[in-house]
């Protein structure tokens, strides 16, 4: 939907979907919308070309040849010719104000990066949390998916 067009359709959506909700409810619902939407850091996320809920699938090498098995749904994937952008959604009540404090769902979006980064070789791989109940997006700096995933593949199952 074209930004300019994006309030009156949410508004249009909500009229039929929230028709019980209370008025300010429903604009505080239209004002997270278009905060998340138009925020300058992920507004490519919701480009076109962008895609919602994408399946991805894969394996990760684990020390000692065991294969680590990874399934999941990305919320939002943008592939460029140059640079992959996850977004995963958030509803936690309580929203976290730095990467601090979501340690995690670090490790989950790591285990993304890394399917991601076999299927699109040498392109740049950012991730974010999107925190709906605010809404706040945290972007995940590359050393700590880097971390997470090294503790994550460290855990091998004995066997």
């Amino acid at each position: 939907i074209p930004p300019e067009s994006r309030k009156t359709a949410a508004e249009r959506y909500l009229d039929r979907a929230a028709a019980d909700f209370p008025l300010s409810e429903r604009a505080e619902i239209v004002r997270q919308i278009h905060a998340v939407l138009g925020d300058p850091v992920f507004a490519e996320a919701f480009a076109p070309g962008s895609r919602a809920e994408v399946p991805i699938v894969g394996r990760l090498k684990r020390p000692g040849d065991r294969d680590m098995a990874i399934a999941g749904v990305v919320d939002r994937l943008l592939v460029k010719p140059d640079a992959v952008l996850i977004v995963d959604y958030k509803t936690d009540r309580l929203v976290p104000r730095s990467l601090a404090e979501v340690p995690a769902y670090v490790g989950q979006l790591a285990l993304y990066r890394a399917v991601l980064a076999r299927i699109c070789p040498g392109k740049a791989i950012r991730a974010a949390l999107l925190f709906m109940d605010g809404p706040q997006i945290i972007e995940i700096s590359g050393d700590a998916m880097a971390t997470a995933l090294a503790e994550i593949m460290g855990r091998v199952a004995p066997g």
